[in-house]
């Protein structure tokens, strides 16, 4: 991923954070927690990792319909664009 140090930023600091609450959710797991605190919580990492992907997919939206990415590849097609979204979807 290229571009945006803003953009990179806060994608590395939304995956740190789900990093974060994963541990947390294997820690309650562990412990024997609840079963809805756990689910709760692996939603939240669920969320937290869905936005990372599509801040990715947005910063770099650019690069894949340009080609302007660093490792000098072609512009990705329109089906592999949508290929890519579904993925997230």
């Amino acid at each position: 991923m290229v571009g945006d140090e803003d953009a990179i930023a806060a994608v590395l600091n939304r995956l740190r954070r789900a990093q974060g609450q994963l541990a947390g959710v294997i820690s309650m797991i562990e412990q024997g927690r609840d079963c809805k605190d756990v689910v709760t919580q692996l939603a939240a990492v669920s969320r937290a990792l869905d936005k990372a992907g599509f801040k990715i997919v947005a910063t770099g939206l650019r690069e894949c319909l340009t080609g302007e990415a660093a490792d000098g590849q072609e512009p990705m097609s329109e089906a592999e664009l949508e290929k890519l979204f579904l993925a997230l979807a």
